[in-house]
């Protein structure tokens, strides 16, 4: 598919320069910082070398004092206690963060995730109804619970207390919570806006840590699950986010709780070096399939888990659950583009909503970005679920997708979500309705531009520049995530060593070895996925252009640097 190569916009040169003099690194080094808002000495320390210190003061967030007090005094009473969170990845870290902390000071402590089929995400009303019948007087709900207006007030008539910490934005009310934290909520003037929802609730600990004066190691070594929700939820990795998710991976890799190095050792990357895309591809998965398949609960297990044996067990069960997942995903999204493949009404589409009754619930968010990656356009997919159609949507770059499916929200039972993702639920008998009016919508307001992938280049540079001083400087600006991925570079005019060749099962991918005209600068190694369609090109004899990142490669264990291609174009056909 085509790809629009998308330079960034550049930053002010003088800062660049000044940057550059005050570092004594070059200046495409110093242009990268620029673009990340670095300008300074200072805050380039700050960025390279993150302090916990650096963290904010917790109280700084709304209603902080009032959530402190509510958990004081559930300890100095011995109330029961329910730690309450989604089932996702960022909900089921959250959960097991604020149990392991609470289990030490609180005995009557239990955890509830909701079950994603018969619950729903959120506050569920059958969980109050437990906790009321089970003699509750406070839950500490984690990653939700501020949209959860009319259910807060039922668990007060109920004599139920809520401390709420939640970081998705608020809707017109707040619910009426003890204490609500989320820096996003009116009048909150938290510094940082970012934080995942198990970060919301490390602040809740570390204000509580502060005012108790428990020494704070006790919640740095629970940073590992921290670090898990950042990287599973996308938030930005910048801010307070950098700080929590570098001492995250610190403790990851050097001795994570015994049921993440249990995922660790069923992902199959034990001894190397973790990192955020790790957890987004391997670690992330596992724990959000149990939810998937069976029930969050699970991953809650064996995230708080101290017995490696147990632990091993549940391991295995959560890894057959991934693979039902895996199988399931790869079905399904066959399934669906078939679907589209086999209709040339559809293919003629500027977006794409599918429902078919059988699919799998758990996988539709998963089935809905696949074939928006494949066909790049707006995707609805939708399953059945207690006698209605719901399931999930995905967008494409700048086309904000949760305005309009608001568009045709008197079509919908419920709807949520962002920009990009969201999730909704309607009647069976208006999904035609439906799919014909987001086709309007889509086709009104999608630009030309919106429907081509593009790709965000940082800097142009030679191979030649690529030193192993420029290296380990680019490698410490990980972790790498949103609002501070990875560079993206073009090199121009590169010719095939003479050694390039197909590899995979199926040859789809190429292996690069790639020299510049007129330069003694050697062989460099690439690896391009899925994109042997250029191996005639690359072996012409004539120049191409690449984008790319640089990474390590492991071998026999041998470390050498090796350019990932994001894309390769013909010389000729690009002009800067």
């Amino acid at each position: 598919m085509e790809k629009i190569w998308n330079f960034k916009k550049q930053g002010d040169q003088n800062e660049v320069k000044h940057l550059s003099a005050a570092l004594n690194v070059n200046m495409v080094i110093a242009r990268l910082l620029v673009d990340r808002g670095i300008k300074t000495y200072n805050e380039a320390k700050a960025f390279f070398r993150p302090r916990l210190s650096d963290l904010h003061d917790p109280f700084l967030m709304k209603n902080m004092k009032e959530a402190v007090e509510r958990l004081e005094r559930a300890i100095e009473k011995q109330e029961k206690v329910i730690v309450y969170g989604d089932y996702d990845v960022d909900g089921t870290t959250s959960v097991a963060l604020m149990y392991l902390f609470l289990k030490e000071r609180i005995k009557e402590i239990e955890y509830y995730i909701p079950d994603r089929y018969s619950e729903g995400y959120g506050i569920s009303p059958k969980s109050i109804e437990y906790a009321a019948e089970n003699g509750v007087t406070l839950i500490v709900a984690l990653d939700c619970g501020i949209k959860a207006v009319e259910k807060i007030e039922k668990a007060k008539e109920l004599g139920i207390d809520f401390i709420i910490c939640d970081h998705h934005n608020p809707g017109d009310r707040v619910p009426n919570a003890v204490a609500v934290l989320d820096p996003k909520q009116p009048g909150c003037e938290y510094p940082y806006k970012e934080l995942s929802g198990c970060g919301v609730g490390f602040k809740l600990l570390q204000a509580f840590c502060m005012k108790s004066e428990i020494d704070l190691e006790e919640i740095y070594d629970l940073l590992d699950l921290v670090a898990v929700s950042i990287a599973a939820d996308i938030v930005p990795i910048t801010g307070e986010n950098r700080v929590l998710a570098y001492y995250g991976l610190k403790k990851l890799n050097s001795d994570p709780g015994v049921g993440l190095q249990t995922i660790i050792n069923f992902a199959g990357i034990n001894g190397s070096d973790i990192t955020i895309s790790d957890i987004v591809f391997k670690i992330g998965p596992r724990l959000n399939a149990s939810g998937r398949i069976e029930h969050g609960k699970k991953s809650v297990q064996i995230l708080v888990s101290d017995d490696v044996d147990k632990s091993d067990l549940l391991g295995e069960e959560i890894d057959s659950f991934n693979e039902i997942r895996k199988t399931l995903d790869r079905d399904i999204t066959q399934e669906a583009l078939d679907t589209i493949e086999n209709s040339a009404e559809l293919k003629a589409m500027n977006s794409t909503v599918l429902y078919n009754r059988d699919w799998h619930k758990g996988v539709v968010g998963i089935v809905a970005s696949r074939v928006t990656e494949y066909y790049y356009r707006p995707t609805v997919i939708l399953t059945e679920s207690n006698g209605l159609a719901t399931g999930s949507a995905r967008s494409v770059r700048d086309f904000d997708l949760y305005e309009a499916i608001g568009q045709c929200s008197d079509l919908l039972e419920s709807y949520g979500g962002h920009m990009y993702a969201a999730g909704l639920t309607m009647r069976i008998e208006n999904i035609p309705e439906f799919k014909e009016r987001f086709e309007e919508i889509v086709t009104r307001q999608i630009t030309d531009q919106q429907q081509i992938q593009s790709i965000e280049i940082d800097a142009k540079i030679t191979l030649s520049e690529i030193t192993p001083r420029f290296f380990r400087i680019l490698k410490q600006f990980a972790p790498f995530g949103p609002h501070n991925m990875m560079p993206v570079f073009v090199t121009e005019d590169v010719f095939d060593a003479g050694t390039s060749r197909c590899v995979g099962k199926n040859k789809e991918h190429l292996k690069l070895d790639l020299v510049e005209p007129d330069v003694n600068s050697g062989i460099f190694p690439g690896i391009a996925f899925n994109q042997s369609d250029a191996y005639d090109l690359i072996t012409s004899g004539s120049p191409f252009d690449i984008c790319y990142s640089i990474n390590e490669n492991e071998y026999r264990g041998k470390t050498s640097l090796q350019l990932f291609i994001r894309d390769i174009k013909k010389r000729e056909s690009f002009g800067w």
